[in-house]
């Protein structure tokens, strides 16, 4: 079975425009939240350090309730996953088909900034450029890698996922949250952090499941009431949960390893998208929302994994300019962070011509064996995985890189068939 890339038309009228734009708003926020977690400036010996400024506001642990919005994106992911499933069993695609475009879909986009982390670190690292600068950049720059691991764990178990919520949508809730759970107790009653990791399996994959319930329309037929009654628990849950509970205020700190408050805000954000849909809805009608939405959507892998890297090289410009870098946490600082925002969207942009190709599957061929497709996918796993564990720095950019292309060589076959399937998945 041949596989197609998509057409440029795209049908709206069967397009939930509003996830759309959820999507964007997702990535958008989460640059502003980087710009103004990122501080690069002179330290006390004159030389440069990189800070937190806002993680030392003492409103920063409950900004991260509003401004956590990761739980979201695995929601409205969700629903994307469910309708693409669906299509594409419909057209008589498998689960081995479906996981091998899923993973092109992350794998592509990452393996040029691989690359991209393997030269900058080789050449800073054979320049003599201080190591500790160096490898906190990279510890910035590859920070937002962790969802690559996430999100392709969530998109390899969506054919079983789905199987599961077609039988019994409930019972999988909570076995997944039995599972959220258990390893939670384990962790912070043994005291062995990498026991959390065992959440990858669970708290991403159960906020997935929400995305299979508002596809299903279970959001649509809650009364609005209903809808913040719920979303008002979740929020009022969060409260014992990081005050008496063992968890962090922040949820930033309970993002990795992923914990049960990123479940409870995972089901606040789904109520609240639903109640914001009749608003949203009435400004995607608008044409220049959609093509900007468009625009932003058709680049948000690039948009969301280079970010970082380019903020990160603009802070290094400013820095050679006399007056150009104020110093961070300042109220300059602050006051430069829009402008920050409006010249990294606009290089991002500007670099999305180069290397959105790579977010474009084209005509693929036929689906290689179910072993060749699951040793790609431990390929396109393993490298943001081990940045997600370790941190970025000049080993794992290379191996990355490599196991990356070693990914994307496996899953892109010639064509071996006449039949053909668009890859809407």
């Amino acid at each position: 079975m041949t596989t197609r890339a998509a057409p440029a038309a795209v049908d709206l009228s069967r397009r939930d425009l509003t996830l759309d734009l959820a999507r964007v708003v997702c990535v958008l926020f989460v640059i502003v939240v980087h710009l103004v977690q990122v501080g690069i400036g002179p330290g006390q010996d004159g030389g440069l350090v990189a800070s937190r400024p806002a993680e030392q506001q003492p409103w920063f642990d409950a900004a991260t309730w509003v401004g956590q919005i990761m739980p979201l994106f695995f929601v409205v992911g969700g629903f994307a996953a469910a309708t693409g499933w669906r299509s594409w069993t419909a057209k008589g695609g498998d689960a081995a088909g479906f996981i091998r475009t899923r993973t092109l879909r992350l794998a592509q986009p990452a393996l040029p900034l691989f690359v991209f982390f393997a030269v900058v670190l080789g050449v800073a690292t054979a320049a003599g450029l201080p190591a500790q600068l160096v490898s906190d950049a990279a510890v910035g720059a590859g920070s937002p890698l962790w969802f690559l691991a996430a999100y392709l764990l969530c998109q390899a178990a969506v054919p079983f996922l789905a199987a599961c919520h077609a039988r019994r949508p409930v019972a999988t809730l909570v076995v997944l949250a039995l599972g959220v759970i258990a390893v939670d107790v384990v962790r912070f009653s043994s005291g062995v952090e990498e026991v959390g990791l065992l959440n990858l399996l669970f708290v991403w994959p159960l906020v997935q499941q929400f995305g299979f319930w508002y596809a299903d329309g279970w959001f649509a037929r809650r009364h609005p009431l209903t809808l913040v009654g719920i979303a008002t628990a979740c929020y009022l849950l969060l409260w014992p949960l990081t005050t008496v509970g063992p968890y962090s205020t922040s949820m930033l700190g309970n993002l990795n390893p992923p914990t049960v408050p990123l479940v409870v805000l995972g089901i606040a954000q789904a109520c609240l998208l639903r109640l914001l849909k009749p608003a949203l809805a009435r400004l995607m009608s608008l044409r220049a929302m959609q093509e900007v939405v468009f625009v932003l959507g058709s680049r948000l892998m690039t948009i969301y994994l280079w970010h970082l890297p380019v903020m990160l090289a603009l802070t290094g410009i400013s820095l050679l300019i006399p007056g150009a870098a104020p110093t961070p946490a300042s109220e300059a600082w602050w006051w430069s962070r829009p402008i920050l925002f409006v010249v990294v969207l606009a290089v991002l942009l500007v670099l999305s011509l180069a290397i959105a190709r790579w977010e474009a599957l084209g005509t693929l061929g036929s689906t290689p064996p179910r072993a060749v497709v699951a040793l790609a996918w431990v390929c396109a796993f393993v490298p943001p995985f081990a940045v997600m564990e370790w941190f970025l720095d000049l080993p794992i950019a290379v191996g990355g890189a490599v196991l990356l292309a070693l990914a994307v060589f496996l899953l892109r076959r010639r064509p071996r068939a006449h039949a053909s399937v668009r890859s809407e998945a």
